[in-house]
């Protein structure tokens, strides 16, 4: 396939065809900043030849050295055979419009929370008021300091219980030049940050249930773990966040958290909680928001359901 491959094809086109064509044949699965063969051979072939998105035509005709033909065919046949999502092949993700470095230490950035930060979080919150944010399972960084961007006011902290995720966030702090307003600290959830208040708590948690996490496509068992199992119910980490989360909100602040799949389990074993459910115009689903007086006004609810 390599040797064929390299000898045969010849330009731009004729490469990202080729990803196009295997990718469909071994039947990869795309999820983790693509949903489809012919972008995400787009990506890998641009990558491994130092070429920005948004070509035009004419250099899509121009033809490959020996040395890039062998580059690209064995970053696509990497793709194959290893199942790596493409971001972990480039160590590249957008999250916001924003790039980040990525790799195998964390989830590929892809919450549709990206949205409700692009909107300042409106309208629960006064953006220029927001003085307090904290992410927590932060992983690369990439609500924490896509926040930091939208909220110039604002300290944030990001907390993970990784130490290997906030050696990833580090990265992305200090290519962002964000050090000064953004502090990474290890946590398990809350414990870190004892007395804080915060405006916005928000969090991608791990939430996929024992049935999904045994399911899933190759591509997600290339991530860690940790990163995405959460019990037999995939809310384990959820049922800390809510029995929690009221001590560290300010009496306006607003807990935003995605549960993914998981959000059918949540609804069923808190029915009387007024979950706000979030809609995002480029897809998504499975994140939750509530205030301040509401995980108060529900809090036993809550804490007897979170000791079960």
């Amino acid at each position: 396939m390599r040797d064929e491959a390299v000898r045969d094809l010849h330009t731009v086109r004729d490469f990202i065809r080729w990803g196009v064509s295997r990718f469909t044949e071994n039947e990869l699965y795309f999820g983790h900043g693509t949903d489809n063969a012919l972008d995400e051979s787009l990506a890998l072939v641009l990558h491994a030849l130092h070429l920005p998105f948004g070509l035009p035509d004419s250099l899509l005709e121009g033809r490959l050295t020996q040395a890039e033909k062998v580059s690209v065919v064995e970053l696509l046949v990497q793709r194959i055979e290893q199942r790596l999502p493409a971001a972990y092949l480039t160590n590249k993700a957008l999250f916001c419009g924003i790039p980040f470095y990525v790799d195998e230490r964390v989830l590929v950035p892809r919450s549709p929370i990206a949205e409700l930060i692009e909107q300042q979080f409106a309208p629960w919150v006064e953006p220029d008021e927001v003085t307090q944010i904290l992410d927590l399972c932060t992983g690369s960084g990439c609500i924490a300091i896509a926040s930091a961007y939208m909220f110039p006011n604002a300290q944030v902290d990001g907390v993970d219980i990784s130490e290997d995720a906030l050696v990833v966030a580090g990265i992305n702090t200090e290519r962002h030049k964000l050090a000064s307003r953004l502090n990474l600290i290890p946590s398990d959830l809350f414990n870190g940050v004892a007395g804080k208040k915060y405006q916005i708590i928000v969090s991608n948690p791990p939430y996929v249930d024992a049935d999904d996490i045994a399911s899933m496509p190759k591509e997600f068992h290339q991530e860690p773990a940790i990163g995405l199992a959460s019990g037999a119910d995939g809310l384990d980490i959820t049922r800390k966040i809510l029995s929690q989360a009221a001590d560290y909100l300010t009496p306006q602040g607003i807990l935003v958290v995605e549960v993914g799949n998981s959000e059918a389990a949540l609804q069923k074993q808190l029915p009387n909680l007024p979950f706000m459910w979030l809609d995002f115009e480029r897809g998504g689903d499975g994140v939750f928001l509530l205030t301040h007086e509401q995980l108060l006004e529900h809090k036993d609810e809550i804490q007897k359901w979170a000791s079960n």
